[in-house]
């Protein structure tokens, strides 16, 4: 079994590495660019194949830790292949632009899609809006309030699944009048309790004197329960999903560059694999799935860094040539990727070994 769940990371890492990779070469394709081969993995092939259509060989190697879409013309310093039309350094800078930004944008958009399709077909978890906690002296005091009722409606109107906000409203619209008649479950049975709100002047508006928060519906088992949603409704949630995702990983990298923080967390193609078999064997096809997009999106944005070697960089150095209206000499281009991409595989042999270390700790 220890081995089926490693097989199935490093599926799921194959999956990221061709949809990226897939993403350049649509895009080369679309563009008029030429691809020379399509590859999902490195070192000695196991298989190969040339289109007789473009010409593009499509291979498939032996260690499945990455990929490559190699154009015509790219990083030629000879100049052998710059007569070619379809070469790479031939197509106007905003061919190459877009080219560039496929492979990130795929693995966006793959995190995005992901997410949609399994909120859709499995449906959104059910949120109850839980009171925590009762203020002493406060009106949810005096009308019995307890820590741990589930607000469902105010005055006979549901206040919506998960809706702190919707719950904060009905109390903040209160007019004044009749006490509220608040509806809340209670070990499985339902209370309707009478209360007066509180006009709280810092705050500006009525009040209960209790805390509330959102907290994951569970059945007697203790799995999420699930609603089925629409998929406008999955839409908004995934992307919610990817940002919120998207804005964790460049805050942790923030920390990262600026004060170290977090490196002694990152992992390498060995580590990732660690830990996502370690998860989905634990959290099952809902754990990949979300692996799957989180790694998806931390590809993307990993990528989209101006590092010598990686698209980043090449974009960056379209960019100039779109300001100078000149391209950038490829000897100097090619010197500065081989560069990076040295010092970048030393670092992920680096973090590699250290991965292997703590395999056996």
């Amino acid at each position: 079994m220890n081995i089926l769940y490693i097989l199935t990371a490093i599926l799921l890492l194959g999956i990221l590495v061709t949809v990226h990779e897939f993403g350049h070469f649509i895009a080369a394709r679309s563009c008029g660019i030429a691809v020379s081969e399509f590859a999902i993995g490195f070192g000695p092939k196991l298989f190969s194949r040339v289109s007789k259509k473009s010409g593009t060989r499509f291979s498939l190697r032996l260690i499945p830790m990455g990929g490559f879409c190699a154009f015509i013309g790219e990083d030629d310093v000879e100049g052998k292949e710059q007569n070619d039309p379809r070469a790479f350094p031939r197509q106007a800078v905003w061919k190459r632009m877009i080219t560039v930004l496929m492979g990130p944008g795929m693995n966006f958009l793959l995190a995005l899609v992901v997410c949609v399709g399994f909120l859709w077909i499995g449906g959104l978890p059910l949120v109850d809006t839980v009171i925590t906690e009762v203020t002493a002296g406060s009106p949810a005091e005096a009308a019995g309030f307890q820590s741990g009722d589930v607000p469902l409606r105010v005055n006979g109107v549901d206040i919506g699944s998960g809706s702190t906000e919707a719950f904060t409203a009905a109390i903040s619209a209160w007019d004044g009048g009749e006490p509220l008649a608040i509806t809340v479950l209670r070990n499985g049975e339902e209370q309707t309790l009478s209360v007066t709100p509180f006009f709280d002047t810092e705050l500006n508006r009525y009040r209960l004197g209790c805390l509330v928060q959102g907290a994951y519906r569970t059945d007697e088992g203790g799995a999420m329960v699930l609603r089925p949603c629409s998929f406008p409704e999955a839409l908004s949630g995934s992307w919610n999903t990817c940002v919120n995702a998207g804005g964790t990983i460049l805050q942790a990298l923030r920390a990262l560059v600026t004060t170290g923080e977090g490196f002694e967390d990152t992992s390498g193609p060995i580590g990732i694999i660690s830990i996502v078999s370690q998860e989905v064997r634990t959290g099952g096809l809902e754990a990949f799935i979300n692996l799957l997009a989180v790694i998806s999106i931390n590809l993307g944005i990993m990528n989209l860094l101006p590092i010598p070697g990686l698209d980043g960089s090449r974009f960056l150095f379209l960019v100039l040539e779109a300001i100078r209206r000149k391209p950038i000499p490829q000897k100097k281009e090619a010197a500065v990727n081989l560069v990076g991409m040295g010092l970048l595989f030393a670092f992920i042999l680096f973090i590699s070994a250290r991965d292997v270390l703590r395999l056996f700790q």
